[in-house]
């Protein structure tokens, strides 16, 4: 998904212009989660990028998507350009830090 979203239109009520853009997106990573996953993938992981405009768009973790969207909003920013596209993830094992305080037995 790439796109730019108004959140200012003409004649609509900007909360729920911005509730709307919110479900949309939702909506499309649950249906890029239920695709079948190829061999030797783990999961659907996601790159998202977003930003007032398509040529000012950072990357930036999917979790931080939905904050970025309400301060843009709150900001009363007219439109943000979000893009979000699936790819094959790969769990890692994690490593257990060693608390140096505890001598090891």
């Amino acid at each position: 998904m790439r796109k730019t979203f108004q959140l200012r239109p003409e004649g609509k009520n900007p909360d729920r212009v911005l509730e709307a853009v919110k479900h949309e997106i939702r909506k499309y990573i649950k249906r890029e989660r239920r695709r079948d996953l190829p061999e030797g993938v783990d999961f659907w992981d996601f790159d998202c990028k977003f930003g007032t405009s398509e040529e000012t768009a950072t990357a930036v973790h999917l979790g931080e998507l939905t904050a970025l969207i309400d301060a843009v909003a709150r900001d009363a920013g007219p439109q943000f350009y979000v893009e979000v596209v699936a790819k094959h993830g790969h769990r890692q094992a994690r490593v257990a830090p060693v608390d140096e305080a505890q001598p090891e037995s």
